[in-house]
């Protein structure tokens, strides 16, 4: 702490709005602590990128979802001018494939797994319950398979936010080659699984050389992985 009153008064203020914007953003976890299955620290961190679309244009798109709670949480953050889209299957995860690595494939055979969630499958009801409770006002649930129900999305005004929660390689390929170019510039797309399954790491770094895509894959918060574009994007 510094000795010169200034800066000490300084340093105390940026912990007061540190720990106010901590205590929001804990109360906003324990609000949709029964929508997700996002431990509290990774979700603050993503409510806190969330918030570095704030002026980007377009809307919130999440592919995987389970029961909603991530989408309800940045509805809160990012306030109801925007378009929020949740897609899933409702049905749980696809079949892993061997590219999407052998801890895949023994995570999806063992149910006793306690990330198992039932194969990560949810009611499209909750998913609808934690967006009513959100600050959202123009939501749209989409059910089915990404390769079903993403190649159809229209999404005219753009993408502020991507968030793609689709734990396997084509899964996430799809989302990709059919929304990535949708993603406005300065916009964010969050691999929530890069860290996590083979296949999606995969998928992000396959298409980003199939499309000499030269975006910076990083961390927030030492946590989560995102890519955010360029001011100025290039269509693909």
């Amino acid at each position: 702490m510094s000795k010169n009153p200034a800066k000490r008064i300084q340093q105390i203020q940026r912990y007061l709005r540190y720990r106010r914007e901590r205590q929001r953003m804990y109360a906003t976890y324990e609000k949709y602590s029964g929508f997700t299955m996002i431990p509290r620290g990774d979700y603050c961190l993503n409510l806190q990128l969330a918030e570095t679309v704030r002026d980007v244009a377009g809307a919130v798109v999440e592919c995987g979802v389970w029961r909603g709670g991530m989408s309800a949480g940045i509805a809160d953050v990012l306030g109801a001018q925007r378009t929020y889209i949740l897609c899933d299957s409702f049905q749980g995860l696809p079949d892993a494939k061997p590219i999407d690595g052998a801890a895949a494939l023994a995570y999806q055979s063992d149910p006793t797994h306690p990330e198992y969630h039932d194969n990560c499958s949810a009611s499209e009801d909750y998913a609808r319950r934690a967006m009513a409770l959100s600050a959202a006002s123009d939501v749209h649930i989409v059910a089915g398979w990404f390769e079903a129900t993403v190649p159809h999305l229209r999404i005219p005004d753009g993408i502020a936010l991507l968030r793609l929660d689709g734990d396997w390689y084509e899964s996430t390929m799809t989302c990709l080659q059919h929304l990535y170019p949708l993603v406005n510039p300065g916009g964010v797309i969050v691999v929530d699984d890069y860290h996590t399954w083979d296949g999606c790491t995969r998928a992000v770094h396959d298409y980003l050389s199939r499309h000499d895509c030269a975006v910076r894959i990083s961390q927030w918060g030492d946590r989560i992985c995102y890519i955010r574009l360029p001011q100025t994007n290039v269509t693909l």
